[in-house]
């Protein structure tokens, strides 16, 4: 296993169950904003964790009532050109790194996983939502649309008429709303044992 239990790595706790990893998204003052450096953290911790054979499955989550916020806005706000290609091209390499994961992937999603962090839930290769989720992809709102994988991965797991839906009217889906449109696959509270049950029980087979 890496590292401590409790281990710390800036915006991401390190949590180990077992043969099960816990990354907690833990930067509340910016909810969970997915940021240039905390897609760089996500992206050595991950390293890291997938160079070990021990480690069957690995669990996103976030802390209090955010999974993630996306995206930072400020960033975004000073990106030139150049530099949101790079970002984009960035978000995109650590999305492919969990999908492609040999470890079982597992969103546990404990409250607002919007934009990117929605990206970050689609990657993994199952989704759990606590009863209070709330999900949206706003970029409409913003003037923007996601550039890490969003586009290619919502209409394959929901359907284009229900991708196109989220992505043009930015409309927030509750848990129910998002399993009814198979964007989780299950609903349960607390959500991170819904998800360690869950890893225990695909794992053995």
């Amino acid at each position: 296993m890496i590292g401590d239990p409790n281990e710390q790595s800036g915006a991401i706790r390190i949590e180990s169950q077992d043969s099960f990893v816990v990354l907690r998204l833990n930067n509340p003052t910016t909810s969970n904003a997915l940021s240039h450096n905390t897609l760089e953290e996500l992206e050595r911790v991950l390293s890291a964790l997938l160079a070990q054979s021990d480690i069957k499955a690995i669990i996103f989550t976030g802390t209090d009532d955010v999974f993630a916020s996306g995206a930072s806005v400020r960033e975004l706000e000073n990106l030139t050109p150049a530099s949101a290609l790079e970002f984009a091209r960035h978000g995109r390499a650590l999305m492919r790194m969990i999908a492609d994961a040999s470890p079982l992937t597992i969103a546990a999603i404990n409250g607002y996983c919007m934009g990117g962090g929605l990206d970050l839930a689609l990657s993994c290769k199952v989704r759990c939502a606590s009863s209070r989720a709330v999900f949206a992809h706003p970029g409409a709102k913003l003037g923007i649309v996601t550039g890490w994988s969003g586009t290619q991965s919502l209409p394959r797991i929901v359907g284009a008429t229900r991708a196109l839906e989220m992505f043009m009217t930015a409309r927030r889906l509750n848990a129910a709303e998002a399993y009814d449109y198979g964007l989780v696959d299950f609903v349960g509270d607390p959500v991170i044992q819904c998800a360690i049950a869950t890893a225990t029980r695909l794992t053995k087979r």
